[in-house]
């Protein structure tokens, strides 16, 4: 069996996600993965390995309260093993809410994806719907 291009894993992964599978998506990480996620807020920094990725989305699925929603909004871009993905990411819960655009860079080896780094258009609005740490 061949491995998958970068291009084929990030589309597989964003899929996966759109559908609600997360152990889909999350078959798909390596399992050194390291997660950038970025601002100041209480979900902020880095995240490493599988379970610590899946900690982070879990937390914010509850800070949501289950309403957290992430769509790709264009074509991938590929540049090697690096994939661009533009998004629009979405959530809310009793007191706020927080809706717009950004973009995952997934850095995909050996048909696994091994480092993400997400970038947020309002990054302050981002922090505020999260919360402090």
């Amino acid at each position: 069996m061949s491995v998958q291009s970068p291009a084929a894993v990030a589309a597989s992964y964003f899929e996966a996600l759109g559908r609600g599978d997360v152990s889909a998506a999350m078959e798909l990480l390596d399992t050194t993965v390291v997660w950038h996620q970025p601002g100041a807020n209480r979900f902020s920094g880095d995240h490493s390995g599988i379970g610590g990725v899946g900690a982070l989305l879990g937390g914010m699925m509850a800070a949501s309260e289950g309403t957290f929603r992430l769509d790709v909004t264009g074509s991938s871009m590929v540049n090697g093993e690096l994939v661009a993905v533009p998004v629009r990411f979405s959530g809310s819960r009793s007191d706020a809410s927080m809706d717009m655009a950004g973009v995952d860079l997934l850095t995909v080896r050996d048909g696994k994806i091994v480092e993400v780094h997400l970038f947020s258009e309002d990054g302050a609005a981002e922090d505020r719907f999260w919360g402090t740490p």
